[in-house]
């Protein structure tokens, strides 16, 4: 009957061993769910500053296109802002071998040093 007893008692709740290495199992996961979180973070970070760069990359080719008076050939460079962030780009205008178009190089820089880089045609025949 006493046997019984000792049984019973140990089968009423956990040990203290038990319950330092579920924290520690606990405390593991917690650390690796917050490092997870951290790099999401940045990665997010990342394709944002990335997406912005190719947005004002677009929005230059586009008011490139639509300018009706002639491009000048050549190298042109220059700063836009968007979303307060502050971008560099560079175009390179050439001739083709159609006269009616001209060749447009477009590199658009980040402050985070991503680049957008467009190439496109522009018809200048009148």
């Amino acid at each position: 009957m006493e046997n019984n007893r000792k049984h019973r008692r140990r089968a009423n709740g956990f040990t203290m061993l038990e319950v330092m290495v579920a924290l520690a199992i606990f405390s593991l996961a917690a650390m690796a769910l917050i490092r997870l979180q951290g790099f999401s973070l940045r990665s997010s970070s990342n394709v944002i500053a990335h997406e912005m760069t190719w947005q004002v990359a677009r929005n230059r080719m586009a008011e490139i296109l639509s300018d009706p008076a002639p491009i000048a050939r050549g190298e042109t460079n220059g700063t836009e802002e968007n979303g307060g962030v502050q971008f560099s780009w560079s175009q390179n205008v050439k001739a083709t071998d159609d006269a009616r178009f001209v060749r447009i190089d477009l590199t658009v820089t980040g402050r985070d040093g991503g680049q957008a880089v467009l190439r496109f045609a522009k018809n200048v025949a009148q």
